[in-house]
């Protein structure tokens, strides 16, 4: 697994990529900056990446997993409930492509306001 480290504002937390293609790619396009958009619980932001949707994509996700949005080329930090959610996990707009999760308290994320700019590195 490859390791990273998100930053938003104040927020910076590790987090590992899986091995999917999509994760893969999000490795190689590193780093990235964005602005962070925020609905409920899930930051996300466009980025330089773009990928089809993955055999094994879906809508709900758990607290602190990476995912990556086709629609929007979006990479995704979800940390509980979005406006989507029927209960107390987090459910994306459309399935997402998981590309790993946070290692840490996601929950930390909830601290970051919409247009904060959003730096995702590798960290070896």
């Amino acid at each position: 697994m490859n390791k990273v480290t998100i930053t938003a504002g104040d927020v910076s937390l590790p987090a590992e990529l899986n091995d999917s293609p999509t994760a893969q790619a999000v490795w190689e396009a590193l780093p990235i900056e964005g602005s962070a958009n925020v609905w409920g619980d899930e930051i996300y932001f466009g980025i330089p990446v773009q990928a089809e949707q993955e055999p094994d994509a879906r809508a709900v996700v758990e607290v602190g997993e990476l995912g990556y949005w086709p629609p929007g080329n979006a990479f995704c930090i979800f940390f509980g409930p979005t406006p989507a959610s029927t209960d107390e996990r987090p459910r994306a707009a459309s399935p997402v492509n998981i590309l790993g999760r946070v290692s840490g308290d996601a929950t930390s994320f909830r601290n970051v306001r919409g247009g904060t700019p959003v730096k995702i590195t590798r960290h070896e």
